[in-house]
């Protein structure tokens, strides 16, 4: 059975949805591939969660991608999550100054911006909201930038604790059937959850726990899972992107060309043999388009 699973649901007398999602999986297999110190560890699973949730709450088909940049010890976070609920994660810090505190995450980052884009797959408009980090944490940002950037009123809370990292959201819809006074009620009920029910419950009893005295609409299951869109053939396109001039002065100063995916870690490496096969390749293709 899945440890990742994201579960919808809607209130039939409330302009109000809302979500669930548990990460086991998907988390494990982004810490699995570097050593984060165990701080970043809970943030980056926190972020991850809350990509879900928020790809979730969309109907496009392409990229959520959600970055958090600072000066501090955490340099770079980056979350992509696909529409298909495919997500990848990764992050830089200040190694080189040991062991990441237990500080509140605005300290962490320090001066900074959160930056949340979306790249649809084909013919669409690339969207980018860019906000400052207002907030100590994950969910204090994501919803000061859902209200500043987007004008929806929205409420997350967070986990990550037993092997999982965990959400649930709730957004009042701009308009909708039921009672409009609804979201205080829902929200405060909300508010009673412990970071170890996000962890252990499963949605459907989170969800029986929490609102149980309301008409909820449960959704089928969905299942989010770890993968990374990285391949050879995308390495050799950025090879040949930096020139065949540049490519051969690496060569001749490394022997080969190496690179490694910030995602997954797969190494990928082109020695002499493989840069030039690039070039006749992209040569032999130019000068065939322009034959009359």
């Amino acid at each position: 059975m899945s440890k990742d699973i994201l579960q919808r649901f809607l209130f039939d007398a409330a302009p109000v949805r809302g979500e669930a999602v548990q990460l086991g999986d998907a988390w494990q297999a982004v810490l699995a591939r570097r050593e984060y110190p165990p701080v970043l560890q809970r943030i980056i699973g926190e972020l991850m969660a809350a990509s879900v949730l928020m790809t979730a709450m969309l109907k496009f088909d392409g990229s959520l991608i959600m970055q958090m940049h600072g000066k501090g010890r955490i340099k770079l976070i980056v979350i992509e999550c696909e529409s298909d609920l495919t997500i990848r994660a990764t992050a830089r810090w200040d190694e080189e100054a040991g062991d990441v505190p237990d500080l509140p995450l605005a300290e962490l980052l320090g001066e900074g911006r959160f930056v949340i884009t979306l790249d649809p797959r084909e013919g669409g408009q690339t969207y980018q909201g860019i906000v400052g980090l207002a907030g100590n944490s994950v969910a204090a940002i994501i919803e000061h930038y859902m209200q500043s950037s987007e004008q929806l009123d929205t409420r997350l809370w967070l986990s990550c604790r037993d092997g999982r990292a965990a959400g649930l959201m709730l957004q009042k819809l701009p308009a909708g059937q039921g009672d409009p006074h609804a979201w205080e009620h829902l929200t405060t009920l909300a508010e009673t959850v412990t970071p170890d029910e996000l962890s252990s419950l499963p949605p459907q009893d989170l969800l029986y726990r929490l609102f149980h005295q309301d008409a909820v609409r449960v959704m089928a299951e969905e299942h989010p899972h770890f993968g990374c869109r990285c391949s050879r053939e995308k390495v050799g396109n950025m090879i040949k992107m930096i020139g065949g001039e540049e490519a051969e002065s690496i060569l001749a100063e490394r022997g080969s060309i190496e690179v490694n995916c910030d995602f997954c870690n797969q190494h990928y490496e082109f020695d002499a043999v493989d840069v030039a096969q690039l070039f006749v390749t992209d040569s032999t293709a130019s000068a065939g388009g322009t034959r009359h």
